[in-house]
């Protein structure tokens, strides 16, 4: 390894150490760029160090680690590249991705769950999102595309990539009128409908859930904790 690349990768493991655990990878994944062995080379330091630092003392700061390293190492899932982070929640992690076995090219959101101790909880709240994201087709709801079980067995959803930003900024950042935002608004409503009308309450209705995109359509995302009033519809017994 030259002297230039053995400095960059200190520079790097540095800059990650001063990175809040949970925000690390993803900041990683922008400092590398395109770079992918330059990020496996700083994510191993990372692991070495916490390993001999003593710093993680409890069972949640080495789970914490623990997926952060995961996700650093993740390549691939199913026929999909993965190719950056675009957001984590209780669900899970989210990511931005591509086909890549040649049947179509498509860049797609997809939602993996990541261990937890609830994990049994999160598989059936997965599963209603898998069953209410099939069923709910709407122009103004985000499509489901596919989905499948990785290699580790962890269950995962294919999703229509939204390019776009949560509905106030893109509100704020284009200077809409009122009478625009009112249509946007109104676009949004008839979404929520259309699930209301299949028996379906989102509970998560805020602007980093509907988004709007370059083009000014409305998207509503993330049905992760919607509740089903008819589970039998669904084929579940309770939600």
């Amino acid at each position: 390894m030259n002297p230039e690349r053995r400095q960059a990768i200190e520079e790097l493991f540095e800059e990650a150490l001063s990175q809040p655990l949970e925000r690390r990878f993803a900041w990683l994944v922008s400092a590398c760029g395109d770079d992918d062995e330059l990020r496996r080379e700083v994510v191993a330091l990372l692991a070495a160090h916490d390993r001999s630092s003593g710093l993680l003392e409890n069972d949640a700061a080495r789970a914490a680690a623990a997926i952060v390293e995961r996700e650093a190492t993740l390549e691939q899932i199913g026929p999909y590249r993965i190719d950056d982070v675009l957001g984590r929640g209780g669900m899970g992690v989210v990511y931005l991705a591509e086909r890549v076995d040649g049947q179509f090219q498509r860049r797609v959101a997809i939602k993996l769950i990541r261990g937890s101790p609830d994990v049994g909880e999160l598989r059936r709240r997965f599963e209603i999102e898998r069953q209410v994201l099939a069923a709910l087709q709407h122009p103004n709801i985000a499509a489901l595309l596919d989905g499948g079980i990785t290699a580790d067995g962890d269950p995962y959803l294919v999703m229509e990539y939204v390019d776009g930003r949560p509905i106030d900024e893109y509100c704020q950042r284009n200077g809409l009128s009122v009478e625009e935002r009112l249509r946007l608004f109104s676009t949004a409503a008839r979404a929520v409908h259309h699930a209301h009308r299949n028996l379906v309450v989102h509970r998560d209705i805020k602007p980093s859930n509907i988004f709007v995109t370059v083009d000014g359509v409305v998207k509503l995302l993330d049905f992760g904790i919607a509740k089903i009033l008819d589970p039998s519809l669904y084929g579940q017994t309770g939600t």
